[in-house]
């Protein structure tokens, strides 16, 4: 296939030479390939030397990547697995060795299992569904169209490049307002496609992911639109089953300091309790960090690179950009039903794209003008129902695809 584009483009720059070439039988193809190349126009020789060059080595590295990439792939469960491992193992040291070999009282006994086994399923639950969580899509108006691509990458300036995205979000009405530093509109190389508010490619998943706090490895999986409130509840629960341990075996870890503990699990106990308090002290600040950031209505990467938006004509930053107040950001996140918020059932209102803007008076278009102003408290009520308003009439659903394990 290579082979013959290159053809065609050799001849439709030369076709004289063409002719004069073929007629020449024992002309090898090095030499023919060199004299025709000449003839060509830069960007037609580049093009056709790099689909031979691709089409020459694909066979050759597919071969070598192919394990490679089943080696990377398994590996990048390897976090998982350690984690499902320690839980299995707190299971039998807390569950087996404490309670039915070591603990005497009855009524103690009871309390304890059926307390660890309710916090053990909500962990366990959070935490399937923050790893199985699909990340979702962009939604399609999003990617250029081949004749929209062709005029972006064909275009000699920035300045051409810039308009080309310009007309394409105005033609489409696409809600994105945020900007990069230069005012220009956000766009993925790789994935052919203009950025929504608050997404961001993900490196190790290859492609852009709606609303990116971070790519874990914990968990093998994007935190994003589609699993933040999961992960939140992960690190919640994980703290509080953390912190249970600790303090239910806290008594057999003095009676071990004393020598007094004198059964044949007391390491298993004294164990358990070490890895609770060393987990817990790495959970809390990690939880309390994500709580902030609900409670501003910020991601993990605009927290350390805020979003920019227009501002008295000029594009700045703002990190506080999609703040709704303490209470509206909570809910965008765990939705509006109260009895599943701390549930991990999909409840987070919106779709990944649209997001509601700053309060902006009528007769200005500046964003921070001192006359404009944040929803006040007799306006959370209808600024927030006409959100959700907004939400049920978004640009598409997110498209999650459906043989999807984890990203890649």
């Amino acid at each position: 296939m290579a082979c013959s584009v290159l053809f065609d483009d050799i001849k439709a720059c030369s076709p004289v030479l063409i002719d004069i070439l073929v007629g020449i039988p024992s002309l090898p193809s090095t030499i023919f390939l060199t004299l025709t190349l000449s003839c060509i126009p830069i960007q037609s020789a580049s093009r056709a030397t790099k689909m031979s060059a691709s089409t020459s080595h694909s066979g050759k590295f597919s071969l070598v990547t192919a394990p490679c990439r089943i080696c990377f792939r398994a590996a990048k469960w390897l976090p998982v697995l350690f984690i499902v491992t320690v839980v299995v193992w707190s299971y039998y040291a807390y569950v087996i060795q404490l309670n039915i070999l070591t603990v005497e009282s009855i009524i103690e006994k009871c309390l304890c299992l059926v307390v660890y086994h309710v916090l053990l399923f909500l962990f366990l639950w959070a935490y399937w569904q923050t790893v199985f969580t699909d990340i979702g899509t962009v939604p399609k108006q999003f990617r250029l169209p081949p004749s929209e691509l062709d005029r972006y990458e064909s275009a000699e300036t920035e300045e051409v490049r810039k308009d080309v995205l310009e007309r394409f979000i105005q033609r489409h009405n696409l809600p994105v307002y945020n900007r990069t530093m230069t005012g220009d509109i956000r766009y993925c190389e790789r994935c052919v496609q203009v950025k929504p508010d608050r997404c961001h490619h993900c490196s190790v998943c290859g492609v852009c992911v709606l609303k990116l706090d971070h790519h874990c490895p914990w968990v093998n999986n994007c935190v994003a639109f589609t699993n933040y409130k999961f992960f939140v509840l992960f690190l919640g629960y994980a703290l509080v089953y953390c912190l249970f341990i600790a303090a239910t075996t806290l008594q057999y870890f003095i009676k071990f300091w004393k020598n007094e503990l004198h059964v044949p699990g007391k390491f298993h106990i004294l164990f358990v309790f070490f890895v609770s308090i060393m987990f817990a002290i790495s959970l809390v600040s990690l939880f309390g960090y994500h709580v902030f950031l609900v409670f501003k209505n910020r991601s993990t990467l605009e927290s350390f690179r805020a979003p920019i938006f227009r501002v008295n004509h000029t594009w700045l930053q703002d990190k506080d950009g999609f703040s709704l107040g303490a209470f509206n950001n909570f809910v965008e996140v765990f939705g509006e039903d109260r009895r599943l918020w701390f549930l991990p059932l999909p409840t987070s209102l919106g779709d990944g794209v649209t997001y509601p803007q700053r309060c902006v008076d009528e007769d200005t278009d500046d964003l921070l003008n001192p006359r404009q102003r944040w929803p006040e408290d007799d306006d959370t009520e209808m600024s927030f129902t006409a959100y959700t308003n907004t939400h049920t009439q978004a640009l598409e659903e997110v498209v999650v695809q459906p043989n999807h394990t984890n990203p890649v």
